[in-house]
C-alpha cells in the first residue's frame, strides 16, 4: 500500500528508554530517522544543510504532538553556535516552505504583566512528513 505524498513519511522521530539493572538509573535516547523519500522527493536537497540540521535539533526537544518548547540558548548549545545565529537559523527555517507549506510554526508570546518575551513555542507540522514515535 503506497501512502500519498502528503502523509508520507519523510523523517522519523523514536525514543529509547534503558534501565540498568546494577545502577537503578535510566537513560533516553531520541533517534532521528529518515527515508529513502526524504532524499527522492527532494525535500533534504532543499533544506540544505542548515535547515535541516535546525530541523533535527527542534525535533529532539519534541513530544508527541509535535511541539517543542526550547529555549534560544538550548537550540544554540546543541547547534553548536551562538544564540544569535542559532535565533537567525530557526528564523530561516520558520520562512522555509516545502510544496508551499511550512514544516515548523513558532509562537512568541509576552507576558501580560511585564511584556517580557516568554519561551517561544515551536510545533513541528504534518508537512514535514516528520513522525513522533511512530512504530
Amino acid at each position: 500500500m503506497t501512502q500519498s505524498s502528503e502523509t508520507q513519511r519523510l523523517v522519523s522521530v523514536e525514543s529509547q528508554t534503558e534501565y540498568s539493572v546494577t545502577s537503578g538509573a535510566t537513560e533516553t535516547r531520541i533517534f532521528v530517522k529518515f527515508y529513502v523519500e526524504a532524499v527522492r522527493s527532494g525535500m533534504i536537497a532543499d533544506l540544505g544543510p542548515e535547515r535541516l540540521q535546525t530541523l533535527i535539533v527542534l525535533a529532539s526537544y519534541m513530544g508527541a504532538d509535535g511541539t517543542c518548547y526550547p529555549t534560544q540558548w538550548q537550540i544554540a548549545s546543541s547547534l553548536g553556535t551562538a544564540r544569535e545565529t542559532a535565533g537567525r537559523r530557526v528564523k530561516a527555517l520558520a520562512d522555509y516552505r516545502w510544496k508551499g507549506q511550512p514544516l515548523m510554526l513558532r509562537e512568541r508570546t509576552r507576558h501580560p504583566d511585564s511584556k517580557k518575551w516568554e519561551n517561544t513555542v515551536y510545533k513541528i507540522l504534518p508537512i514535514s512528513g516528520l513522525r513522533i514515535f511512530d512504530n
